[in-house]
């Protein structure tokens, strides 16, 4: 076994250990998930400090230790700096490293996860306020498709038949299913004889979705929101984060902790 290796990482938890070192938790394209010890980086002037900040990428020298890896060199290759700008940006930069830290795998490759999570931090560091909310559904999505589970959205999940957003119709709504994966056409599915949803349908149903929920939603699925979608209602953008959230809460078995605080920096809306 080689007593050095090399990789490109993101740092995506920290925490001290010892007296002068931090415990580092980083994603890397050619490892996957590692835990490795920055020397010294707690140190008052370390060239490590800045290094082993959150969301730092580094080309990264890391020697092979009996107990523990600890990095040898580190080479600052990008720092999002942006993202503690805001406290929303900040907080939706943690929410997505806690999902890409979910499906992260360790002692594989994982360049499509770290790719994937590197785009989205961009996007989210670039973003408007208006549009972080946005950028971060968008993030929550394609993560989720990545690990194989992302939800149905341009068909019934229960009928297969296509759902179209009438924003013409006053007071449209489809339904959505997190155990059945997907929305659901309410107009497609069994009615009792006064028009009404039969109970079996109802139990199938976690949430509804107004038409411009369904298409914030819908085109999550596109490579990049357009500048049309992203002028949907911050009102309708937190329901559909709540949405995905209560979905990959249930798909990944585990609460997202950081979700609270974006409860919080939209606690008036």
């Amino acid at each position: 076994m080689p007593k050095q290796y090399r990789v490109t990482g993101i740092n995506l938890k920290g925490m001290p250990l010892g007296e002068n070192d931090r415990l580092l938790t980083i994603l890397t394209k050619e490892q996957g998930l590692l835990r490795v010890v920055a020397a010294g980086a707690r140190k008052h002037r370390s060239a490590m400090a800045g290094r082993s900040g959150l969301f730092v990428v580094n080309d990264l020298q890391i020697a092979v230790g009996r107990n523990m890896d600890r990095i040898k060199n580190a080479e600052m290759l990008q720092s999002f700096v942006g993202l503690g700008k805001t406290l929303a940006k900040l907080t939706a930069a943690q929410y997505l490293s806690e999902l890409a830290l979910m499906q992260a795998l360790s002692a594989q490759p994982q360049e499509e996860l770290f790719l994937l999570l590197l785009e989205h931090l961009y996007r989210i560091q670039d973003a408007a306020n208006d549009h972080v909310i946005a950028h971060l559904t968008h993030g929550i999505y394609h993560l989720l498709a990545i690990a194989g589970f992302a939800p149905q959205v341009h068909s019934c999940c229960l009928s297969q038949s296509p759902v179209i957003a009438r924003i013409d119709i006053p007071k449209w709504r489809s339904g959505f299913s997190i155990i059945g994966g997907g929305v659901i056409d309410l107009a497609s599915l069994p009615q009792t004889e006064d028009g009404a949803l039969t109970d079996i349908v109802h139990t199938r149903i976690s949430h509804y979705l107004s038409a411009t929920e369904l298409s914030a939603l819908q085109a999550l699925a596109q490579i990049d929101l357009t500048t049309h979608i992203l002028q949907t209602g911050l009102a309708d953008w937190l329901a559909v984060e709540r949405l995905l959230r209560a979905y990959a809460q249930y798909h990944f078995d585990r609460p997202i902790q950081s979700s609270a605080l974006i409860d919080n920096c939209f606690s008036n809306i």
